[in-house]
């Protein structure tokens, strides 16, 4: 069995400061992640996360996601680079000291982008890497983009990538954010009610009630990112995507397959 996991760059940074990580969640969630494993022994998990406070600070700033000429300084395109490595270095070695033996793959270097989506990725590396029990941390990233210079790949691009692929091909896609989606911005709207279940018949309305994201995201934010899960759930109907709040014990419950009263789940039927 296959799970991917995201951790928010919302939840593991505050994305109102710069480049400020925050240590305690990530070190709950991977204190989750390593009692899951411990629990599901069989379990193969590939660990994606935002850039937050780090990478997408740098990316907005110097238009990383629009695009660079060739002819352009391309000084913000190894600054955002570096901030989102810098972060997942946090990551990784937080799942280090939990006991998680996480791997660090950074994705764009070998990563190819095609108008700011992702066209080529090579992945041996990911699937050595589950064939030896490690788990796979990759993360947003930037890209050399083959019609506009530069690109971001969200990590939800980049793990709906590896779900089309039969060696990957996940049961479950935890992504560790929001505590669901909502039918109005609950920081806003008080009346806002969370949306258990995501599917055919309320899909369209729950699109047309997503907004964007809180903070600096150069990737577009809920809307964006419930769309991207539901095509995916088409695509694998057999998929169950959870999105989830960073409670305690949530994210291991979640990759057991016991959370879905907790947050939002996307399915096809």
């Amino acid at each position: 069995m296959v799970v991917f996991v995201k951790f928010g760059g919302s939840i593991i940074t505050d994305k109102t400061q710069q480049e400020r990580a925050d240590a305690e969640t990530i070190r709950r969630l991977a204190g989750d992640l390593r009692q899951a494993l411990e629990t599901a022994p069989d379990m193969r998990v590939i660990v994606g996360h935002g850039s937050g406070s780090f990478g997408h600070v740098y990316a907005q700033r110097y238009g990383i996601h629009r695009g660079l000429a060739p002819d352009a300084d391309w000084m913000g395109f190894a600054l955002t680079s570096a901030a989102a490595l810098r972060l997942n270095r946090i990551v990784v070695d937080e799942l280090l000291a939990a006991g998680v033996p996480a791997l660090a793959l950074q994705p764009s270097t070998t990563l190819v982008a095609r108008g700011g989506q992702l066209a080529r990725w090579e992945t041996a590396s990911l699937e050595r890497a589950l064939e030896h029990q490690l788990v796979p941390v990759i993360h947003g990233d930037v890209a050399f983009d083959e019609t506009q210079g530069s690109a971001i790949i969200s990590t939800e691009q980049l793990l709906a990538h590896l779900a089309t692929l039969s060696v990957f091909q996940p049961t479950r896609i935890v992504l560790v954010g929001e505590s669901g989606v909502y039918t109005a911005d609950p920081r806003s709207n008080p009346r806002a009610e969370r949306i258990a279940r995501i599917d055919q018949r309320n899909i369209a309305d729950v699109l047309a009630g997503t907004g964007g994201s809180h903070g600096v995201d150069v990737t577009g934010g809920m809307r964006s990112k419930v769309e991207l899960m539901w095509r995916l759930v088409q695509a694998i109907p057999s998929l169950q995507v959870y999105l989830i709040g960073p409670a305690p014990g949530l994210l291991y419950r979640a990759l057991l397959g016991e959370a879905t009263v907790e947050g939002t789940v996307i399915v096809a039927g």
